[in-house]
């Protein structure tokens, strides 16, 4: 049993990507394995995924190993075919290129990702039953302490300009790494709270699920 405090944590967002990769098949394995002609991916690369399954569309993954026509998406489970119909993986993958640290960022605070429930009833039954639907949309919200001097903003307002989703990355002190894909906004202009330091708060609005990479043992 062990406990860890987020005290040291770094956050950075994705500031250049390289083309869309063409992926023209994913393997129903885990970790599932991409094929993709001459795609120049290499182990630890971080890529931004489309595709045509669900469960996997919006994602960002590590390259978990590579070959000359394929590379594996670490900690990505496709082995279930009812969810993942074999060949209907086929979508893109695009490397991110550089990273840009976000700095001074004060107490993040999530909303959303609950599991939400249908409630019903038989006709004989005296009571309610329930079962499992979908998870609600989920977001985070950090405000960052303001200093228009730091290079992270420009990226930033890019993000939030483009209206295109983006690579997050959260680093733990230990070595943990978690990757998250979602829409960026920020809030134009600074709070302005007598005796309290001026914030502007950035949203990130998730599309697929998180994937978290820990460091071995």
């Amino acid at each position: 049993m062990s406990a860890s405090l987020p005290n040291g944590a770094l956050l950075a967002i994705a500031a250049t990507y390289g083309p869309a990769i063409p992926v023209t098949a994913v393997s129903n394995a885990k970790p599932a394995v991409a094929t993709a002609d001459a795609h120049g991916l290499l182990v630890g690369d971080v890529v931004s995924l489309v595709s045509g399954w669900t469960g996997l569309n919006g994602r960002a993954v590590k390259v978990a190993a590579s070959t000359e026509g394929t590379f594996s998406l670490g900690n990505i489970d496709t082995t279930d075919v009812i969810r993942y119909p074999a060949g209907g993986g086929i979508g893109s993958a695009k490397k991110v290129l550089a990273w840009q640290q976000i700095q001074q960022v004060m107490n993040p605070t999530t909303s959303g990702g609950e599991q939400q429930f249908v409630a019903f009833q038989f006709l004989e039954d005296d009571g309610q039953r329930q079962m499992p639907t979908v998870r609600s949309a989920q977001s985070f919200s950090m405000p960052i302490a303001d200093d228009p001097n730091l290079p992270q903003w420009a990226a930033i307002e890019a993000a939030d300009q483009s209206k295109a989703l983006q690579v997050i990355r959260l680093t733990l002190r230990n070595g943990s790494e978690i990757f998250y894909n979602g829409y960026v906004s920020v809030s134009d202009t600074p709070t302005l709270n007598a005796n309290e330091i001026m914030t502007r708060t950035l949203t990130i609005a998730l599309d697929g699920r998180p994937v978290r990479y820990n460091p071995a043992p």
